[in-house]
Order: structure tokens, then sequence, then C-alpha cells
């Protein structure tokens, strides 16, 4: 609609002027003539003329003298004078304006220029209607022209539209449909083809995650094969090791000191043992139980895997264990025995790897809010495509042949606590890990609450 104003209101002032120029030629060539002649013009002649320059009379003025140079009477008095010689385009358009909406047919006065400067101005009177007719039909062929070229601008935008955009879009949910109908076929991967950029940028976006979530879901089922052998394996295993755990029971009989003094740390690694094996059962079942605190000293359970991983002070590695002896914590000593392990393991493999010596250190301390322990090592550091997934299953893994399970299970296992396990640094000089262990029981507990009382035992369905 705004095109139409702009185009169609100064086109009908400009036709209204060059209407109004016309008859004012041709009034001018009228008087000419009249002029050129020596006779008296007979009324005849001064009619046709009039009528052919479709105005009642004819005035010009030159060197100051007003002449009348045609004339016949007027219907009516003149109702309005327009001035064409210093009408600016805002005058023109109102004067337009003014001649459309007027629907009476008055006598109007019009003074403009004479061409060829053939004198001062050249005056004429004539009716309205005829031009405001001729403006009307003027009007709706521009109408006409304006509104076929934008049902053509409409046409060809429309088809552009669905050419460009519609259809992609349609693509792209055809796509989006026929894939969630089939998630794991990688035919059905969409093939980037729209040429507006935003459109491109989403089915780009769209093929991305439409490949990552294929990704996806081939590693879960892969992960839920891997998850049913090892169920089975640990099941086997737990058997195995219980029917060693009762041999092991008859060694720690027997008289022999040394057999008595490694009696214990062999029922003591057997036990651990079939304890995994029995987490990893419950694991694949969703049936990991919840970390059973009991307060105990650190130290101790430190020494322990520092000794079953054969580390000593004077080992290599050398392991060096920092811990006040009188430090007591409260957590479940088995699971951290296995998270302390798995860390321990990793740095002595990631120094072994290197084919130098180096040192693993175990420190750790309390401040109001929780215990911290820290494992540290004099290694090469970790790479940074491990950093980027340290503690994702199957994806954390730097040692060749390896799962990356380890630090995944770690991980989980001090979120049960409530703490957080955490890459300290990793650079050239070693690797440092963290670990914190708060020493609140959760909200609406007490410490007792979670603790086990001397003596009591847990089933572990």
């Amino acid at each position: 609609m705004l095109a139409e104003l702009l185009i169609l209101v100064p086109s009908v002032a400009r036709f209204r002027l060059d209407y109004l120029q016309l008859r004012l030629e041709k009034a001018q060539i009228a008087s000419l003539a009249v002029e050129a002649s020596n006779d008296m013009v007979s009324a005849d002649l001064e009619r046709e003329l009039l009528a052919n320059a479709g105005v009642f009379n004819v005035v010009l003025r030159r060197d100051e003298v007003r002449q009348l140079v045609l004339s016949s009477p007027i219907p009516e008095p003149v109702a309005a004078t327009y001035d064409l010689r210093m009408a600016g385009p805002f005058d023109l358009i109102q004067g337009a304006a003014t001649a459309l909406l007027d629907g009476g047919d008055p006598v109007i006065r019009v003074i403009g220029q004479p061409v060829q400067q053939a004198g001062l101005l050249i005056e004429v009177t004539l009716k309205q209607g005829p031009m405001r007719r001729e403006m009307v039909d003027y009007a709706l062929r521009i109408l006409f022209m304006s509104a076929l070229i934008s049902v053509i601008t409409a046409a060809m935008l429309f088809l552009a539209v669905r050419q460009l955009m519609v259809l992609p879009i349609r693509r792209v949910v055809r796509h989006m449909q026929a894939y969630a109908g089939a998630p794991e076929d990688a035919r059905l991967v969409i093939t980037p083809t729209a040429r507006v950029v935003e459109l491109r940028d989403a089915e780009q976006a769209l093929a991305r995650m439409q490949t990552e979530l294929i990704s996806a879901l081939r590693q879960k089922e892969r992960l839920a094969q891997l998850g049913g052998a090892v169920a089975k394996i640990a099941h086997d295993l737990r058997n195995i090791l219980t029917s060693a755990q009762l041999f092991a029971d008859r060694i720690e009989q027997s008289a022999d000191p040394g057999v008595a003094r490694a009696a214990p740390k062999l029922i003591g690694s057997i036990s651990r043992a079939v304890n995994l094996c029995e987490s990893t059962l419950a694991f694949g079942k969703a049936e990991e139980h919840p970390p059973r605190l009991n307060r105990f000293a650190l130290r101790p359970v430190m020494e322990d895997v520092a000794e079953g991983e054969g580390l000593s002070p004077v080992s290599d590695p050398s392991c060096l264990i920092d811990v006040a002896p009188g430090l007591m914590i409260r957590a479940d000593a088995e699971q951290l025995h296995r998270v302390l392990s798995n860390l321990v393991r990793n740095a002595r493999q990631a120094i072994d790897a290197t084919g130098r010596s180096g040192t693993i250190e175990l420190s750790a301390g309390e401040t109001d809010a929780d215990w911290w322990i820290r494992v540290g090592d004099t290694g090469p550091g970790l790479p940074p495509k491990a950093r980027e997934h340290l503690f994702q299953a199957f994806q954390g893994s730097v040692r060749k042949g390896g799962t990356g399970l380890g630090l995944a299970i770690s991980a989980e296992l001090i979120r049960g606590h409530g703490g957080r396990l955490e890459l300290v640094r990793s650079d050239a000089e070693g690797t440092e890990f963290i670990i914190h262990l708060p020493k609140s029981s959760g909200p609406g507990l007490g410490e007792s609450a979670t603790e086990a009382e001397p003596g009591s035992f847990a089933l572990d369905g």
C-alpha cells in the first residue's frame, strides 16, 4: 500500500499538470491564429478554436497589457484559480487531490507561462469535470499496472521462498521423521544441500547431531553387550575366588610364622576381589550399594595400597606417604581402597613407561569442611586428549590397551560419598589428583545415621 501511494499520488499530480499545460498550449496556438488573421474572426471559428483548446476564453498578457484574445460565455462563476508558474510538488499534489475528491464540475481558472516566451502569462478558464474523468481513468490504469506488477512480484517471491526455504525445510523434516524411525541407520544422515546460509547451517548441525547420535547408540549397544559379558565373567570369577577364600582361611591356621604373617594379606586381597566381583554384578543390575561410612585411620589404608602395588620408600618407583598416623576419616574403607589403588597403579604405570626413576607421593589432611587426599607422581603427565575425557569410561585411557574404566569408576565412587575427584595439574613435571570427602553426612542426616556401628555388618543383595 505504501508503494501504491508513492507511485499513484505523484503520477496523478503529474498527469493533471500535463493536462493543464496541454490546454494552455492549445489556447496559445488558437490565440496566435487569431492574431495572425487580419480580418475579424467569425463567431463560428472562435467557438471552434475554443472547443479545440477545451477552454472558455483565452487571455494573453504582453508588456503589462492584459488582452482577451478569445472568449465565450462562462456558464458559472470561477470556483478556483491555479497558477502553474510557481506551483511546487506539494501544491500540485494538493490540487490533484482536490480535483479527484470534488464530485462536481466547477469552472476553474488556470494561469501559466506561454511557450517560446510569447508573453508574460497566459490565462484560460475551463471546466474541471473532463479533466477529473481523465484523471480517474489514468489512476485506474496506474492501479491496474501496479497491481499486476505486485501480483507478478508476489508470485516470484512465493516461488523463491518455496524453492529456497519451504522445500529445504520440508526436506529437513522428512529426514528427521525418517531418522526418528531408524536412528541407527547411517544412510538416513542428511546431506546439506540448502543454498540459504542459515538453512545450510541447520542441515550441517542436524548431520553432526545424527552422526554423533549414531556413534553414541553404537557405543551404548557395545557397552550393553560388554556389560553382559563382564557380568558373566564376574559371576564365574566370584565362584572361583570364593573357593580360593576357603583355602586361604585354612592357610591362616598354619603353624608356619611366615605363612601366618602373609595369610591375612592374602585373605584381604581375595576378599576385595570377591567384593569387586559382587559390585560388578550389582552395577550391571543398577544396584550399586551406597558407601558404608565408618571412621578409620587413613594411613594404614594407604600403606596397604602401596604394599599391594609393590611400592615402598626404597623401591623404584618409590612411594612416600605423608599422612599423620592419627588422622581419622569417615568413608567406605573398601571403596576408598579401590580408588587409591586405581590412582597409585596409574601413577606407577606412567612412571614405568618412561623407563626412568620416579616418585609417587600420598598425602592427606583436613579442613573444617572436608578431608583431602592428594596422589601425585613425577611421571610424564597426561596428553591433552586424555584430559578432555579423563573421567569418561572407555575414553579417558592413556595406556595403550587400557579401557579408561579406572578413573571413571573412581570418580563415581567418590561422588557416592558426596565428594569429588579432581585433576589438580598434569604437565612435564608430573600429575596430581586430589580427593575431597565432606565431613557432613548430607542434609537431615547426623554423622551416626550413615555409619555402621562397631560389630555390625550389611548384607549386599
